[in-house]
């Protein structure tokens, strides 16, 4: 006969209480800093300055203005984006096809960048580019031409790229390593070349960490304000600056908050994307 341990099985209330009790730190955080924080910009967004309910914040959008620097965004955001994933994937491929070691050193490489402040980052490149910069003083040396780029959409550019290429590279090494290896070696035992077994098998089941690199680095380039602000010395405006300044310079944040809202719309697009090519999350699981 089988011994018991004279151990009673715990009942299902006291499992439910254990686990209610180490979610509701969880819960606290998402109400008060997500939760919350979307109800306030709804609310705003949504009303005027008596509290009546208007659309009026969010069709603002429309005007010469405020539409020019969502247009702007974006096409900044696309170009980063498109930058960050030309450079990223032979990046992320050479650190899938590298030893276990190799690739924890690479890795850490990469993402060190990462540690340091997003701020002091942005500002040491607004020294290099500025007019009297390294950059400058260096071609001055060498009775080169000056480097004229601060204060123009390639600076700004220059610093989405900076900023946001690991979050592009690590999903897409992620996707990557992901891939069994003898999937490769049969494409090739097939006759296919290397552009073949890239574009039919590697590429495809890549994907996932694609879709998820697009999704990490489009969504904060857009919103962004600080690098348009350092970099493009606040005469580009984009539409994270134009958000910025009706909330602390005009004060007026039902205009704000409804300029907002419809970044949010692009923001869910983005995570919509993500839930149809990566239902697994494949391409963000580390």
């Amino acid at each position: 006969m089988r011994k018991t341990t004279g151990k009673k099985p715990e009942s299902p209330r006291i499992i439910y209480f254990n686990q209610a009790a180490m979610t509701a730190p969880y819960l606290f955080w998402a109400l008060a800093f997500i939760i919350i924080p979307l109800l306030m910009i709804f609310y705003y967004g949504l009303t005027d300055k008596t509290g009546a309910f208007t659309l009026a914040n969010v069709a603002a959008i429309a005007t010469a203005e405020h539409s020019k620097a969502l247009w702007l965004a974006l096409a900044l955001s696309l170009v980063s984006t498109a930058i960050c994933l030309l450079l990223a994937y032979p990046l992320a491929m050479i650190l899938a096809n590298r030893r276990v070691s190799q690739q924890s050193f690479l890795v850490l490489i990469f993402i060190l960048p990462m540690w340091m402040n997003f701020l002091l980052r942005t500002l040491a490149w607004q020294t290099l580019l500025e007019k009297t910069g390294v950059i400058n003083a260096i071609l001055t040396f060498f009775h080169l031409p000056p480097l004229n780029i601060i204060n123009t959409p390639g600076a700004i550019v220059l610093g989405m790229v900076y900023n946001f290429l690991p979050f592009m590279i690590l999903p897409l090494y992620n996707s990557l390593t992901k891939i069994d290896p003898s999937v490769v070696n049969a494409a090739y035992d097939l006759g296919a070349n290397g552009v073949q077994t890239f574009c039919r098998v590697i590429f495809p089941l890549s994907i996932p960490g694609v879709i998820s690199g697009i999704t990490m680095v489009f969504v904060p380039a857009l919103t962004t304000f600080v690098i348009s602000n350092l970099l493009g010395g606040s005469k580009i405006l984009l539409i994270g600056n134009v958000i910025e300044q009706e909330f602390t310079q005009a004060s007026n944040w039902h205009l704000g908050s409804g300029l907002s809202i419809v970044l949010m719309a692009f923001i869910i697009v983005n995570m919509v994307l993500t839930g149809i090519f990566d239902k697994n999350g494949e391409g963000t699981a580390l």
